[in-house]
């Protein structure tokens, strides 16, 4: 049996990795810049980490969620003090793309409304709800959904209104900054607007924090940099720095109802002992602040060229987009420098490091930028 070929793959095999290093079965080192998709937060390999699912594995690592497991409770407590939204509760799943689906089955169930409104070039997941809810033709087909979606254009507040006052938008949804979309950010104003919008027309802001959320921005959740409090925030990615992990932040104004939401393996034991793990290097490390600082610096280093048009994102979320296609630059910085990072489209090299990155790794990858161009 062949495996199904759906993704283009990079001659690199790698076996072994640490913090933010990966080494490949020749031997050879790289960096990692981009840690799987945003994935990879506090580090490859971290020995916090490692110890904490090791341990767990060795107590037990999975039981259905009809029994209590405490850890679950643990993690919603240490979340929301982490991310300021103590008075949220949480409901966990598997992945980013589950979390989004969720997400807008909540907003059908609280409003009664089946209408849903998304931004162009949005991307919030593949299962079927999730397709549904993104307008990307660069990662997905068309995919019809039980989800009525409208798509509006980012920043245009009149836009969204226009959705709104036809009174069946059960809800909205956008990303802290939209990430597979090209590193685009919403603005602050338009951030607030949403917000006073959704209040006026009874309807969820849901924010999709799986790329831009924990920590990667400087803030635990990009929308925090807007200073607006949404009714649902979907979570994945590094949460679990790697381990199979998702969930959604509600807000207290929803009522939980027996059999509203489900899920096999969602909060399994194995994956909250990695989830915790994370919460506590992330404190212990001052990983967001970390990626802050290593994020501004890079955004602010990188180096000056024709054929740079812009460098956007926060943190250690940042797009540098050329005036021309980015795959002999990337595949350079990749086989001669040994520096893996990625793309949004096809004029954009897309940077998400481990939230552990360096000032010296930083600079190691601004010099070899530098060479490449």
């Amino acid at each position: 049996m062949n495996l199904f070929d759906v993704y283009s793959l990079f001659d690199v095999t790698p076996v072994k990795a640490q913090g933010c290093k990966v080494w490949d079965d020749k031997g050879q080192e790289y960096l990692d810049l981009y840690g799987g998709h945003a994935v990879i937060s506090v580090g490859h390999s971290h020995p916090d980490y490692v110890k904490a699912l090791t341990d767990q594995l060795g107590k037990i690592g999975f039981y259905s969620n009809s029994v209590i497991n405490p850890l679950q409770e643990e993690l919603a407590s240490k979340l929301g003090k982490a991310c300021g939204y103590e008075d949220y509760t949480l409901f966990l799943d598997n992945s980013g793309a589950e979390s989004n689906e969720n997400a807008a089955k909540l907003a059908s169930f609280h409003t009664g409304k089946d209408r849903i409104i998304a931004f162009h070039k949005s991307f919030h997941g593949r299962t079927s709800g999730a397709v549904a809810l993104t307008d990307n033709p660069n990662i997905v087909s068309p995919f019809n959904s039980h989800h009525k979606v409208t798509f509006c254009d980012l920043n245009d507040a009149e836009g969204v209104e226009k959705e709104l006052k036809k009174g069946d938008v059960a809800g909205v949804i956008i990303e802290g900054i939209q990430g597979c979309g090209g590193i685009n950010l919403p603005t602050t104003e338009f951030m607030q607007a949403l917000e006073s919008l959704c209040h006026k027309y009874g309807c969820v802001l849901i924010l999709d924090e799986v790329q831009s959320g924990y920590g990667r921005t400087g803030k635990f959740f990009a929308h925090q940099w807007a200073g607006v409090k949404p009714g649902i925030i979907t979570m994945g990615k590094g949460i679990a720095n790697g381990f199979p992990c998702g969930g959604i932040l509600i807000s207290p104004e929803f009522k939980a109802v027996k059999g509203m939401l489900g899920t096999t393996f969602g909060g399994n034991y194995l994956a909250m002992a990695a989830a915790l793990s994370v919460l506590d290097i992330m404190e212990k490390e001052d990983l967001v602040e970390n990626a802050r600082k290593v994020g501004e610096y890079i955004k602010n280093n990188i180096p000056a060229s024709p054929k740079i048009k812009e460098v956007r994102g926060r943190g250690l979320m940042l797009g540098i987009e050329f005036n021309e296609e980015v795959a002999p630059i990337r595949k350079a910085l990749l086989f001669d420098k040994h520096i893996f990072t990625g793309v949004a489209g096809k004029n954009m090299v897309r940077l998400l490091a481990p939230l552990c990155l360096t000032m010296e790794q930083a600079e190691v990858f601004i010099n070899a930028l530098k060479e490449v161009l």
